[in-house]
């Protein structure tokens, strides 16, 4: 290793470290930079005086409201947070300020260790057309594409037809998949420029755009480096982020699956030169493009990334704690033949979001966390819990689990069962279909590339299958746990008697549960002996009991099921070896009030602002046609015609910050 003496004095030891963050990642950094004896601080929004980060931090303070331009990316706010604290250094961990070499700089100015690159770093290889330059000179390889500072409309369209269609148009700063447009066919770019830089501005303030080679059948491998400021640059090894939807990582794996030892070395060593090349210090991702032949540069992350716990995993090495000491000024704890790979950890986000609703954001209050332990190779890293809230400001994921194992099957195996082990009510969330994903037989096989969720959708969110005995026995256990549960620790209370008393004296008791299609009739029967269910005209003997590894022991004609049950309000959560189903308990002795907001409305479907019209009043449209945009948590959703008519109202305009339900388009029917 480099042992060149004295680190840069924009690195040095301290005590007291900020998070200019939220979250997950806040919680994570805590967590270490307590462990190694760090005093830490959390800043935080109106909407997150509850969050878990500020709990575990030993100071927060408060940036401002909720708008993340008031708060997580307001540097004034965050370095006044850090003078009143005596913080002596901050961690921006990634999103929000993590890439913005003006916070870099701002940090260094006023004497405070920003734990990561320098602002000059950031600049070199935080701009996805200046990197791309600084590798081509450096030798690394690079898909075809257009790079320049002129972003005329004429130069785009140019460099687009030179190159050849399809081609992806993104933003020059930023990445996480915004800004982002496939572009197919030369009639199709101008407008995609148009939403792309629109997007780009609104996330990163910088609307400059490049235009590359889509290469089909893509793969998605990146390398984790971290360098130090004594000249040590170092790779621990790859990831494979391939199964993404809208270029958002969903699922990722380390190391690769698709790489032979050959391929693996050769992509570690393009990593070290394209970091090498700006002298790179502190962690940071080098990503790459492969086509199953080739493997192409595309963009470097100059900060942690979402997926980081899977290197911590294969390797044994905590990033943080490498990040901390790096901004210490210290030389890296292992040279490059001293870090080995050992077995195979993948990784999968959980969102508030519906993915049988074309992902749509959920927000509201988690009434319930249910999660594994963190035992035989499960690791979670959650954000949340029990009784926080989902705001529509902020990025919506929740958790990452996590799974290692001696081999990749195994390690699949493991991450489903960590998510079929992990309940979140009071939002939805896309655990069901992270599960389908993972064990779809192509992810299995590795026969996947970026556009596999697209492509495989409707198998990965099919309808909900029809409850069987095991679901509706699981929901009667659930509702008589619940009363039970209700009625207190009293041991003379009937409902702790187990003969089946109920309050008007009857032998019978009867439930309707209503699903997509339709109803459902359970009678429960009870006697001096066993009680009974009887189903569809069918009866079976019944019982069941709180179970001793969690959930209920549900047993139906002598065979003992295991299964989770939830009763929340009238709706009931149950999770069998069926899957997990979701109904609503029709009480008899409570209100049934279920108006809904009809399908033929044009209305917000969470808060969110107006960021483009795409009609006018008067306009004849079809079913389906587009007629506005909304971005809703840093994402845009395009609202579109519920039938055939002309557009009566426009009842927003651009700009506007609209709530969940109200109505901003009124179409009147075809005639």
């Amino acid at each position: 290793m480099n042992t060149t003496s004295g680190a840069s004095p924009l690195y040095r030891r301290f005590g007291t470290l900020l998070i200019a963050n939220r979250g997950e990642i806040a919680c994570r950094v805590i967590r270490t930079a307590r462990a190694m004896g760090l005093r830490t601080v959390a800043v935080y929004s109106e909407a997150d005086a509850d969050a878990l980060h500020v709990a575990a931090a030993d100071d927060a303070v408060l940036l401002g409201p909720a708008r993340a331009s008031d708060s997580y990316l307001n540097i004034e706010r965050i370095l006044d947070a850090a003078k009143r604290t005596g913080a002596e250094a901050i961690h921006p961990g990634y999103g929000f300020l993590s890439e913005n070499a003006g916070f870099a700089r701002r940090c260094a100015e006023a004497g405070i260790v920003f734990v990561g690159p320098t602002a000059e770093m950031m600049e070199a290889m935080g701009s996805k057309s200046g990197s791309k330059q600084l590798m081509e000179k450096a030798g690394v390889p690079l898909v075809p594409g257009y790079h320049g500072e002129a972003q005329d409309d004429k130069i785009l369209a140019d460099a687009a037809d030179r190159i050849g269609y399809p081609v992806l148009v993104k933003a020059s700063a930023g990445g996480g998949g915004r800004g982002m447009r496939i572009v197919r066919a030369a009639d199709d770019l101008a407008a995609a420029i148009v939403s792309a830089k629109r997007e780009a501005l609104a996330a990163f303030g910088d609307d400059r755009m490049l235009i590359e080679k889509f290469v089909q059948n893509p793969r998605h491998i990146e390398v984790q480096i971290v360098g130090d400021s004594r000249g040590n640059l170092v790779s621990l090894f790859e990831r494979e982020c391939t199964l993404q939807r809208r270029h958002q990582k969903v699922i990722e794996e380390a190391p690769s699956p698709t790489l032979n030892a050959a391929q693996r070395e050769a992509v570690c060593e393009a990593a070290r030169k394209a970091a090498g090349a700006v002298n790179y210090v502190g962690a940071g991702t080098i990503e790459f493009v492969s086509d199953g032949r080739d493997t192409f540069f595309i963009e470097m992350n100059t900060r942690l990334q979402v997926e980081h716990p899977v290197t911590e995993l294969i390797t044994g090495v905590d990033l943080v704690e490498w990040q901390l000491r790096v901004a210490f000024g210290e030389t890296l704890p292992l040279a490059q033949d001293q870090i080995r790979l050992n077995g195979h950890a993948i990784e999968a986000r959980v969102y508030a979001e519906n993915p049988n609703k074309n992902f749509m954001p959920s927000v509201g209050r988690i009434r319930t966390w249910r999660a594994p332990a963190e035992v035989d190779g499960l690791r979670i890293d959650a954000g949340y819990g029990e009784g926080k809230t989902v705001s529509p400001n902020y990025d919506a994921m929740l958790a990452k689990v996590i799974a290692w194992a001696p081999t990749r099957d195994l390690a699949i195996s493991r991450l489903n069962r960590g998510l079929e082990e992990t309940d979140v009510r009071g939002v939805v969330t896309n655990i069901p279909f992270l599960s389908a994903l993972i064990t779809h037989p192509d992810v299995r096989a590795n026969a996947i590339d970026t556009g596999f969720i697209e492509r495989e959708l409707a198998r990965l969110t099919p309808a909900e299958p029809a409850l069987t005995e095991l679901e509706l026995g699981a929901a009667v256990a659930a509702i008589l746990r619940s009363e039970e549960l209700a009625a207190g620790a009293d041991a003379a209370s009937p409902w702790r008697a187990g003969g089946g008393w109920t309050a008007v004296g009857a032998r019978r008791r009867t439930f309707v549960f209503r699903q997509a299609e339709g109803e459902r009739k359970v009678t429960l029967r009870y006697g001096d002996g066993p009680s009974a269910l009887s189903i569809d005209g069918r009866e079976c003997a019944f019982a069941s009991s709180a179970s001793a590894r969690g959930g209920l022991d549900v047993v139906l004609d002598g065979v003992k099921h295991h299964a989770s049950g939830l009763l929340d309000d009238h709706e009931v959560y149950v999770r069998t070896r069926n899957g997990r189903f979701e109904f609503h308990w029709v009480d008899p002795f409570g209100t049934e009030d279920e108006e809904q907001a009809g399908a033929d409305r044009v209305v917000a479907p969470l808060p969110g602002t107006v960021v483009a019209l795409l009609v006018a009043e008067g306009a004849a449209v079809e079913k389906g046609a587009a007629i506005l945009t909304l971005e809703v948590m840093k994402m845009e959703q395009t609202l579109r015609a519920p039938f055939a008519g002309t557009v009566k109202a426009l009842k927003c305009k651009v700009g506007d910050i609209v709530q969940e339900g109200v109505e901003l388009a009124e179409i009147e029917p075809k005639g």
